[in-house]
């Protein structure tokens, strides 16, 4: 189907918002004080333990993901799939920049928990928008994509055990530093159902809407 031109501004004016609406929630989740999200709990333990840029970390590591990609699709690799290294350069800055800007000081736990559901809120809708628009995936999203479709797995399961890896792994690093909670913690856990369930609520409630006005509705 051809997209006037309004529907093709405003397919990427919802993709930079579901942006902008990750990065926020992903560094939300941070402030609580009860872990990091499962996708970026690595580079947020690391942070933690180091005293390194979160951001920068998480840089890094959103590059790792797009090396892996080009490994596992091999003949099938699109050098398009480079687009996800310039993204996510913008992607973590508006992370540091978020990290900067909010003065939340984490300790009180019903506070904690109620920034927590907006942190995923925001983190659901931010990753259901992107994928929705169906332009350049961020690079958590494509490294699952791309294991889901080289193992011929659902995208729910392999998400949830590409979680439960970074996760894992998380912890492991923490036992290195002498703090195997260093990144992770009762908000991990709770965003990792959480952020999939905000997705589904997004998707169900807004998507075809979304589509329709972007002229991606069949």
């Amino acid at each position: 189907m051809q997209q006037t031109k309004e529907q093709t501004i405003a397919r990427w004016g919802f993709y930079l918002l579901g942006m902008v609406l990750l990065a926020l929630g992903l560094t939300l989740n941070t402030k609580t004080g009860l872990g990091a999200s499962a996708i970026v709990s690595v580079p947020f333990t690391v942070s933690q333990a180091t005293g390194w840029n979160f951001g920068n970390l998480t840089l890094v590591v959103y590059c790792l993901f797009v090396v892996a990609q080009f490994i596992l699709k091999g003949e099938k690799r699109q050098w398009t799939d480079i687009l996800q290294v310039p993204l996510s350069i913008v992607f973590t800055r508006f992370m540091n920049l978020f990290a900067g800007v909010i003065p939340y000081h984490n300790g009180y736990l019903p506070a904690d928990l109620a920034l927590l559901v907006v942190a995923i809120l925001f983190t659901g809708v931010g990753a259901a928008m992107t994928v929705a628009m169906q332009l350049i995936p961020n690079p958590g999203d494509g490294i699952v994509g791309t294991i889901a479709r080289i193992t011929d797995k659902e995208l729910g399961f392999c998400k949830n055990c590409f979680d439960v890896g970074c996760v894992s792994l998380s912890l492991i690093i923490g036992i290195c530093f002498g703090n195997w909670l260093l990144g992770v913690g009762l908000g991990t856990l709770i965003s990792m159902v959480g952020v999939g369930r905000a997705i589904a609520g997004f998707n169900y409630l807004c998507k075809r809407p979304l589509l329709q006005a972007t002229g991606m509705a069949g």
